[in-house]
C-alpha cells in the first residue's frame, strides 16, 4: 500500500492491500469471517473491521469500493484529530467560527445563556 493509504482519519494499511485482492462479489459474513479481526488505525484508537463495517448488516459487496466506502461511513469521531481544528489564521473581524469544544463535543464547558 501506497503512503496515501490514510484517508479521512483512518489508516487501512495491510488490510486495504488484502481487500483489493479479494474475489469479488464477496458477502459480508465470509469478509468478516476472513479479514473482521484485522485492525484499522483511527488517529489513536484502533478499531477492528467487524466493530467498523458488522452493524451494517450487508449482505455482499460487489467490488473494493464498496468495502472502502462501507469503512468511510461508518468511522466515528475517533477518527479525525482535534474537532473544528483549522490551520487558518484567526477569525477576520466580524467572522465567527467555531472553536473546540463546539456544542456536542466531549469536554465542552457548559455555557450560561443571558
Amino acid at each position: 500500500m501506497t503512503d496515501d493509504s490514510r484517508e479521512l482519519g483512518v489508516e487501512l494499511g495491510d488490510l486495504g492491500d488484502e481487500l483489493e485482492s479479494v474475489e469479488y462479489p464477496i458477502s459480508q459474513d465470509e469478509l468478516l469471517e476472513t479479514h473482521g479481526d484485522t485492525e484499522l488505525e483511527m488517529n489513536e484508537k484502533t478499531a477492528t473491521l467487524e466493530e467498523i463495517i458488522g452493524p451494517l448488516n450487508e449482505e455482499e459487496y460487489r467490488d473494493y469500493g464498496e468495502v472502502e466506502q462501507a469503512i468511510m461511513n461508518m468511522v466515528g469521531d475517533e477518527a479525525i484529530g482535534r474537532k473544528n481544528y483549522s490551520d487558518r489564521t484567526p477569525p477576520a473581524v466580524g467572522e465567527e467560527r467555531q472553536d473546540e469544544g463546539a456544542p456536542d463535543q466531549e469536554g465542552q464547558r457548559e455555557q450560561e445563556s443571558f
